[in-house]
């Protein structure tokens, strides 16, 4: 018998044999490898907002005489938008499911509740930003209103474009059905979203409940 022959760990050898320690041989699945990919992507993108939230920490006191947290967030509508986020992000793993099944109309009915519920949150944010802007707290007026509306602004053109997406996903279930390339696509925008709802956490944590706390 040849080296070639007996060596376990070529690929296409495979068979999850206990005695060699290795998984089953040959390339991974596309799902697996686009995934993985897309992870990477997050990633980058989470070290972008870490820059972000970092220039938040150093600029958040720097308000040269303008307003400060305690007199510009409501925590009402702050409530209502971390509900509405984290709410549509229940609704898009229940939309995963469902897609996982091939079901079509339950499906589309939870990427609607989601595309809703995002909508709720981004036009919640939008009305929050132009009463901030219309009382003279634009981003130009302090080093901490700069920070604020780059950091929440930079989440909340993700969500935009995450709405786009979803609108797009919901289109091509549509015409094309549970294709494997749709699959894949929808299981990416699921990873997306639930990144979105993540970084929101920590948005209100930093941004909402530690810039109000006495």
């Amino acid at each position: 018998m040849t080296a070639k022959a007996q060596d376990p760990y070529r690929i296409g050898r495979g068979g999850g044999d206990s005695n060699t320690g290795r998984g089953e041989g040959g390339p991974a699945s596309k799902r697996t490898t686009v995934g993985y990919g897309f992870w990477i992507y997050l990633l980058s993108d989470i070290i972008l907002f870490s820059g972000f939230f970092a220039a938040y920490a150093v600029l958040a006191k720097q308000t040269a005489g303008g307003p400060s947290p305690h007199e510009l967030f409501g925590q009402e509508r702050v409530a209502l938008e971390t509900a509405a986020l984290l709410l549509s992000s229940f609704t898009c793993g229940l939309a995963g499911v469902a897609a996982e099944r091939g079901r079509m109309l339950p499906a589309q009915l939870w990427l609607l509740a989601t595309g809703v519920l995002g909508a709720v949150f981004l036009g919640l944010e939008v009305t929050e930003f132009a009463e901030m802007i219309g009382e003279g707290a634009g981003p130009q007026r302090s080093a901490f209103l700069s920070a604020f509306f780059g950091l929440v602004g930079l989440h909340g053109l993700h969500i935009a474009v995450g709405l786009l997406w979803l609108g797009t996903m919901m289109a091509q279930l549509w015409v094309k059905g549970f294709q494997p390339q749709v699959r894949r696509r929808l299981m990416c925008f699921n990873l997306f979203w639930h990144a979105l709802d993540i970084v929101w956490v920590g948005i209100f944590t930093m941004v909402y409940l530690m810039g109000v706390a006495p």
